[in-house]
């Protein structure tokens, strides 16, 4: 069962999302965090969706404040807001084991998810994740005369094939209260991380650093040498369904006969 609907939050906003019921086979809910400035209805948002579908799995999407059919302008967003808009969605949208699946910026939100609900969240599937991006892949990459810019002004408009993007001195500055590649991240549970060598958005370096930092042992990373940042392949949405049907497998809870 399928439904589109809106969730209010604890600071008033509201947040677009559609939710697969699935059977209560004991099936631990996928949870879709997406990139940034996309929605939930991208390439590989729409692909794991009808894979749950297909296999009558609970999942739940959702568009970030400031993002898609939510609330809020992109650029009154940061770290906090998205990270607590997961936590929300955790919270009163979904019960039971949860598999946080964060694309990009939705890796870094899942990582931090996952240490503020260790008693919910069983395992991690992390594509192209940018963790503290807005340190070290876009501040530390950027032009004295940017910095000035976004200091003085308080925002520079990034260009993109889709339009100037406002990227914020708040944005920055609270990203830099979430780091989380200076030291161990203390998840237990399994982790498959996804990276493409050729990713323009996300060097393959990042991810792979990031994969060293987790206590778990059960980690693996995964690098396609023709992968871009997107990801999405028909070679790589299979690897990613092949990864999701293994791990729902191993935290089913109540196994059918």
């Amino acid at each position: 069962m399928s439904s589109k609907l809106k969730h209010k939050t604890k600071r008033g906003e509201m947040l677009n999302y559609q939710k697969l019921t699935g059977e209560t086979c004991g099936y631990p809910t996928l949870v879709w965090l997406g990139g940034f400035r996309s929605d939930m209805q991208g390439t590989k948002a729409e692909f794991v969706y009808n894979l749950a579908a297909a296999n009558q799995w609970p999942l739940v999407r959702f568009d970030y404040f400031g993002h898609g059919g939510s609330s809020g302008k992109f650029e009154d967003g940061n770290i906090s807001q998205w990270r607590d808009d997961v936590l929300e969605v955790i919270d009163h949208l979904t019960s039971g084991s949860v598999i946080l699946l964060g694309s990009s910026l939705g890796g870094w939100l899942a990582i931090l998810a996952a240490l503020a609900r260790p008693n919910r969240v069983n395992a991690l599937v992390l594509i192209a994740p940018a963790p503290d991006f807005t340190r070290a892949l876009m501040w530390e990459g950027f032009a004295q005369n940017i910095r000035d810019e976004i200091m003085q002004s308080g925002v520079w408009m990034q260009p993109s094939p889709y339009g100037p993007v406002p990227i914020t001195c708040q944005l920055i500055e609270d990203g830099d209260q979430h780091l989380v590649l200076g030291g161990p991240i203390p998840f237990a549970g399994p982790v498959r991380i996804f990276q493409g060598e050729t990713d323009a958005d996300v060097p393959w370096q990042h991810a792979l650093r990031l994969q060293g930092m987790f206590t778990s042992t059960d980690v693996v990373f995964s690098l396609s040498k023709s992968g871009d940042h997107s990801l999405s392949s028909v070679g790589d949405l299979d690897r990613l369904a092949s990864c999701l049907i293994q791990m729902v497998r191993q935290l089913q809870t109540k196994p059918v006969v």
